[in-house]
């Protein structure tokens, strides 16, 4: 990979979440933790107050397993996508961004998919008390499934009524309890882009259907 360092020899990247596309923090490589980090796919930077290599996760265990890396236009700069272990940030929370300057109302409070996806992977992993997502995962996937064909129904019946608005309502239901399904079967939604991107879903049909 051809890559600008700068007068110091280092490299900005920017560290993304593969699943939600948020971004977990901004570290620094020199050319050796660039080249470690692209040997063993696990992400490795260079401390500027240390003066030294460190890998993520070294001493915590939380790792980032490399995806995929960018670099911008003018190659001075990467993105790095990532499959994380625990916590980004030293602090605990998931990303070292968290302290908001400015939210457009606007877009204040809009639901992300992998954002999502992300919350009820913490309900399957800590439980709560009163959560509906929790209640499911101790029920366990029998349950799961008939909840996914219970909403798979009412989006037929809403959408057999031309009734727009219940048809929202219960794909919205199917989505979630689908991306319930998903974290309790290990599938990511990243697993799902992917198998979309691989079939050109769009203008091609993949599975024939059965002749009764």
């Amino acid at each position: 990979m051809k890559v600008s360092f700068d007068e110091q020899g280092l490299i900005p990247v920017i560290v993304q979440d593969v699943e939600t596309d948020q971004v977990l923090t901004l570290a620094y490589m020199n050319q050796e933790s660039l080249e470690l980090t692209l040997k063993d796919r696990l992400m490795t930077f260079y401390s500027r107050s240390r003066q030294e290599l460190w890998r993520k996760g070294e001493t915590s265990g939380n790792y980032q397993h490399l995806v995929s890396l960018t670099a911008d236009c003018d190659q001075d700069a990467l993105v790095a996508k990532v499959k994380k272990e625990g916590p980004a940030c030293h602090t605990g929370t998931e990303s070292c961004f968290t302290e908001v300057l400015f939210e457009d109302q606007k877009t204040e409070g809009k639901l992300q998919l992998g954002a999502l996806y992300q919350l009820i992977s913490e309900r399957k992993n800590e439980t709560k008390e009163g959560s509906y997502t929790s209640y499911l995962f101790e029920k366990g996937k029998e349950k799961i499934l008939k909840k996914v064909g219970e909403e798979s129904t009412e989006v037929v019946i809403g959408a057999m009524k031309e009734d727009q608005q219940e048809t929202i309502f219960e794909v919205a239901d199917l989505a979630y309890h689908l991306l319930v399904l998903m974290v309790e079967m290990g599938i990511t939604v990243e697993d799902v882009r992917q198998e979309l991107s691989k079939r050109h879903v769009v203008d091609h049909k993949v599975k024939q259907e059965r002749l009764q």
